[in-house]
């Protein structure tokens, strides 16, 4: 297995967690915000032309700055259990604007 398609595993199950929790009303709103704030840190990070492999690059090592980036730009109660599913989400959504992209 790649890194790639490694990653892109972990994106989709990572979405899918996401799009269940963000089911929950009372979780939803800060669920988006974080994802939001995700992408918006991967296109400042990443650019908005890209290769999978270079989104994978990005993914590793990752945990520390998304941390970073949702307690700083939008923390709500239970953010750090939350900020890892954001982040994959984020970099799932992300994924399908790269050059490469194919589902």
């Amino acid at each position: 297995m790649t890194g790639v398609t490694a990653a892109r595993l972990a994106w989709e199950e990572g979405n899918r967690r996401f799009e269940e929790e963000a089911r929950d009303a009372r979780h939803a709103p800060a669920m988006h915000a974080q994802r939001d704030a995700l992408v918006e840190e991967l296109r400042r990070r990443v650019g908005t032309t890209f290769t999978l492999s270079e989104l994978a690059d990005a993914y590793d090592g990752a945990e520390r700055w998304l941390l970073e980036v949702v307690e700083e730009r939008v923390p709500a109660k239970g953010w750090v259990r939350t900020a890892a599913v954001a982040g994959d989400a984020a970099f799932h959504a992300y994924s399908r604007q790269a050059q490469d992209y194919a589902p």
